[in-house]
């Protein structure tokens, strides 16, 4: 294979449809961090540049042909960056004119303020469409603020076609590694799989009868109505993505995870049964709390490992597949017996290869509901109450993070435009579960989805 020169490549289904996704707000990626040293920008430029050089796509541009209607990633040989620095003056006067730095009486964090701002930012992919035909734009922009004396943020921004949480994952462990090896390491990998995930699985786990598609697809689109969602406080006005978050210590955490273990379960699927109780039993919903009401769940399943050949962690791309069940709550349910009903649900639809059977499917309803949001209720282009990981990440980096400046970090991705009413992004940190929730407002408030997270850990820490 050639690698002196551009490489084209065509944008598989799943990364069509989330080129399709982002004008609208949905599938811009953050990984964001901050730290209270002063970074070396000669270091972090040099990491930047090895991990291009490991993996293509980030140096990538994502290209869109008028007279096709089709999406490419242009992939140079020669890693390139685009890093923006703001220092304190710029720095304060963005925070000073963002609208949404206070919300009610509720003060938002300078780090906190910066990544909704990040996350809202699709400028540059939102007009590749309305651009001419040689048009493109690049896959990853990362921007540094100093946000005070010594105190930095580092946003790193990416097109979910070619970023999802795993790779956010890995990117922020060879960030580490490079950072705190004096530039040592990485940067030996010249290329990877360059495919998109349909190519990638086997046939035989795609198979779906024709008339049986059909009839998914007559069922997701009639079913979508009768699914109860979190009441919507404006459906009219412009929409932005917003954070929530919640963490719980190391005590109540490690109880968490040894009744998961004990009962043979995933933390997603506790996760999902305390979304599913606190969303019923707030009465946020506008019904009776003691009538049955069905709620839409998707979880988000890593497919490397079932591809051929199979991909790892550090195999940067979407690889993520979605399934979409729905679940009757009538109230007063014990949280563990409807984690494991959970549990049996996302097991049975993995055993019987629905992440796979019905990615075309979702895929197109996804674009449909784009092109037509009055698909979904009130036009809100909500497609289930939450979607969910299948697997939890376990981060024990705190040392090399502490070694570095980081204090704190978060990855997570915009919903804004089709999505769910929650995007749960759950993590373990050095033994403590840290959840990030990004939600659309003002369809949501952050009032109405803070009271939902803390209904949840209490949840959470009780059961």
């Amino acid at each position: 294979m050639e690698h002196s020169a551009t490489r084209r490549r065509l944008a598989s289904t799943t990364e069509n449809a989330w080129c399709r996704a982002l004008p609208g707000g949905t599938g811009t990626g953050i990984l964001a961090l901050s730290s209270t040293e002063p970074p070396s920008l000669q270091r972090f430029e040099h990491a930047l540049h090895k991990l291009q050089n490991s993996h293509p796509v980030l140096k990538s541009k994502l290209h869109f042909n008028h007279t096709s209607s089709t999406f490419s990633f242009l992939t140079s040989p020669t890693p390139f960056v685009q890093l923006k620095i703001f220092g304190i003056p710029e720095t304060s006067k963005i925070l000073l004119n963002d609208q949404n730095a206070v919300d009610g009486n509720l003060s938002i964090s300078p780090f906190q303020i910066l990544l909704e701002r990040e996350l809202n930012d699709n400028t540059a992919w939102r007009s590749l469409n309305s651009s001419g035909s040689d048009a493109a734009a690049d896959i990853l922009f990362v921007n540094l603020y100093e946000v005070g004396i010594g105190k930095w943020v580092a946003i790193f921004r990416l097109h979910v076609a070619a970023c999802d949480r795993t790779t956010a994952v890995s990117l922020l462990e060879e960030l580490l590694v490079l950072m705190t090896s004096d530039g040592g390491g990485g940067g030996e990998k010249k290329w990877e799989v360059e495919r998109g995930l349909e190519e990638l699985v086997p046939r035989n786990l795609m198979k779906k009868p024709l008339l049986a598609r059909g009839l998914n697809m007559l069922s997701h689109s009639v079913n979508s109505f009768r699914l109860t969602n979190l009441k919507f406080k404006d459906v009219k006005s412009a929409r932005r993505s917003q954070l929530a978050r919640f963490q719980i210590n190391q005590t109540e955490t490690h109880k968490i995870l040894s009744e998961c273990k004990l009962r043979g379960i995933k933390l997603s699927s506790v996760l999902v049964a305390a979304g599913l109780v606190a969303a019923h039993s707030s009465g946020s919903h506008g019904f009776d709390r003691h009538h049955h009401r069905k709620y839409g769940i998707i979880t988000l399943v890593d497919c490397r490992r079932f591809l051929e050949p199979p991909l790892t962690s550090h195999d940067f791309g979407f690889y993520h597949a979605a399934i979409f069940n729905s679940y009757t709550i009538k109230g007063g349910e014990d949280l563990w017996e409807l984690a494991e009903r959970v549990s049996t649900t996302v097991e049975a639809s993995k055993n019987s290869n629905k992440h796979f059977t019905d990615m075309s499917d979702l895929n197109f309803l996804m674009c449909r509901a784009i092109e037509n949001p009055n698909l979904t209720a009130s036009g809100a282009m909500r497609t289930s109450l939450m979607t969910i990981f299948e697997d939890t990440v376990f981060d024990n980096s705190g040392g090399m993070q502490k070694d570095i400046g980081i204090n704190d970090y978060v990855g997570c991705a915009s919903i804004h435009g089709i999505g769910p009413s929650a995007a749960m992004f759950d993590s373990v940190r050095n033994g403590r579960l840290d959840c990030s929730c990004i939600y659309p407002s003002p369809l949501h408030s952050r009032d109405q989805m803070e009271a939902l997270l803390t209904n949840i850990k209490t949840l959470l820490v009780k059961g």
